[in-house]
């Protein structure tokens, strides 16, 4: 279901993304389905800051979830 990217020199950082799928998300009420897309990075912690690389992961899935941002 996940993967984990590994990243060798001089790569900083590595993003993967799997294999989307439908799963049950509770919003508060019930179970619907949602469908997920697992995100994964690994980035060197020399060169980057853990909270940068979560912001960065953030902003991709938001991306990912609206493609009409994208288009701005």
């Amino acid at each position: 279901l996940y993967s984990s990217p590994v990243r060798t020199a001089p790569v900083v950082a590595l993003s993967a993304v799997c294999r989307s799928g439908s799963r049950p998300v509770w919003d508060g009420n019930q179970f619907v389905p949602r469908l997920i897309l697992p995100l994964s990075l690994s980035w060197d912690h020399r060169v980057i800051d853990g909270a940068s690389a979560a912001r960065f992961n953030s902003f991709l899935a938001a991306l990912l979830a609206d493609m009409r941002r994208s288009m701005l």
